[in-house]
């Protein structure tokens, strides 16, 4: 057989015939005085045990391990990896289905946030605040709050998420008083009065999802980076109000 007719016997292309032979999966059989090569009985029986073990989901290195032992032990410790690996997949996907089908249920009762698909932790608490303000301060919340739901560690999320809902009450009067620092330099007065107010519907709790510090690229980057110089002033002395709230806290219980 030419190689063209020993591919379209067993299935597969003569390219791929070609790929195994330059892999060493398929030794290079005898060929003819005009150069052709002259495939036996012996060549189609290997390519075919190739192609089966290639669909069933073995690499071409794995293939490779298997053929090479005789005795077919790697063969069952291969196959042994490869029903482990499935069977982890299996599980990805109906989690991923699970998931998925939460969120068809919440877009066809239009109840999927704009920011959606999130967390089951963060449309629990975009569910409780309710409607939007009208508030660009409360958009960049939202979208802050998205970016987090994705960059925080899953056994982090529901306690940031948690320490978010105390937040949610009082957050409309926050949002008004950053909103009107919109335009202002960062020494406005009425930047203290903010970072007050901020700091006062903030939870002790939130010093522990600290930001990364200013200039590493990070999120802080980001997120201050889209404040205005007085909105930014105002979460920094907050942040920082909150923080000193905390030692003291911490001082007292020890006393």
């Amino acid at each position: 057989m030419r190689i063209g007719e020993i591919a379209a016997l067993v299935g597969v292309t003569p390219r791929a015939v070609r790929h195994y032979h330059h892999l060493g999966l398929l030794p290079e059989p005898e060929r003819l005085p005009n150069g052709y090569r002259e495939y036996g009985i012996r060549d189609a029986v290997l390519l075919a045990r190739v192609r089966r073990l290639t669909e069933l989901g073995l690499g071409l290195d794995e293939v490779r391990d298997v053929l090479a032992d005789d005795e077919g032990r790697e063969l069952v410790e291969v196959l042994e990896e490869l029903d482990a690996d499935l069977a982890r997949q299996e599980a990805v996907v109906r989690e991923r289905r699970a998931r998925l089908a939460g969120l068809l249920g919440e877009a066809r009762a239009g109840r999927l946030t704009a920011e959606g698909p999130v967390s089951p932790e963060l449309a629990a608490l975009l569910a409780g605040v309710g409607e939007l303000p009208d508030s660009p301060m409360a958009v960049k919340d939202r979208e802050i709050l998205a970016l987090l739901d994705t960059v925080v560690p899953a056994e982090e999320r529901a306690r940031l998420m948690g320490l978010m809902h105390e937040v949610a009450g009082s957050a409309g009067a926050v949002y008004g008083l950053l909103d009107a620092l919109a335009d202002a330099p960062a020494d406005d007065p009425r930047v203290e009065e903010a970072a007050r107010a901020l700091a006062g519907a903030l939870p002790d709790g939130i010093g522990g999802f600290a930001l990364p510090a200013e200039g590493s690229g990070g999120l802080a980057d980001v997120f201050f980076a889209d404040l205005a110089p007085a909105q930014a002033a105002a979460v920094r002395r907050a942040l920082d109000l909150v923080a000193e709230r905390a030692e003291g806290g911490e001082r007292r219980g020890g006393a």
